[in-house]
């Protein structure tokens, strides 16, 4: 069992371990949603929201079922983990999806496509694949997935402030489009990099 504090977990995954400027997840929503900052807030704000849920789900349903089911059942079922665990990030995310239209209309029609999207955010799904791997306890995971959830919603504003402000900018011809927003992103990993020297949590 991972004995690193939850705190210190969640402030690694926001800076140092970013799920996205370090692991490379979610970078297909992150490259479409982050033209505009409302649109990367809100967003970052629902990623932060299911993973956060959707990973501790995962781990009562890791540590409940899967793990003892060959003393339960006869059968180990920890081979069906990424079944589950994508089946229970889709069955939450459609959930949400169905509360918020029913409670706030407005709401749901102001994320739009988004709820959807995040169905397949692989950063969602890999926070939950994380927490197995490193041995976290509950309070660990809950750490981890709220840092997560808050690195990548980071990440994705400041790609959109930067996108916005580019708009002013005389970007050379060959650079325009995602080319500059790799590079940008190259950049801003290295700078989230330095916070490395200061902590490494795994």
């Amino acid at each position: 069992m991972n004995e690193t504090p939850a705190l210190l977990i969640l402030v690694a995954a926001i800076f140092i371990n970013n799920i996205l400027l370090s692991n490379f997840l979610g970078m297909c929503s992150f490259l479409v949603c982050s033209r505009q900052i409302g649109t990367a807030i809100g967003l970052g704000a629902a990623v932060i929201f299911v993973t956060t849920s959707t990973t501790i789900l995962n781990y009562f349903v890791y540590h409940g079922l899967l793990v003892p089911s060959k003393e339960m059942f006869g059968i180990d079922l920890t081979f069906l983990t990424f079944v589950v665990f994508i089946a229970v990030i889709a069955a939450f995310v459609q959930f949400v999806e169905m509360f918020v239209e029913r409670f706030s209309p407005k709401l749901y029609y102001a994320l739009g496509i988004f709820l959807p999207l995040i169905t397949v955010n692989c950063a969602i799904f890999g926070a939950a694949l994380f927490i197995v791997i490193r041995q976290y306890s509950l309070f660990q995971s809950a750490g981890f997935a709220l840092g997560a959830g808050t690195g990548w919603a980071l990440a994705i504003v400041l790609m959109a402030g930067l996108r916005q402000k580019m708009g002013y900018s005389n970007v050379p011809k060959s650079f325009q489009g995602i080319a500059i927003v790799m590079i940008i992103t190259g950049v801003i990993a290295m700078t989230f990099m330095g916070f490395a020297g200061m902590i490494s949590i795994q």
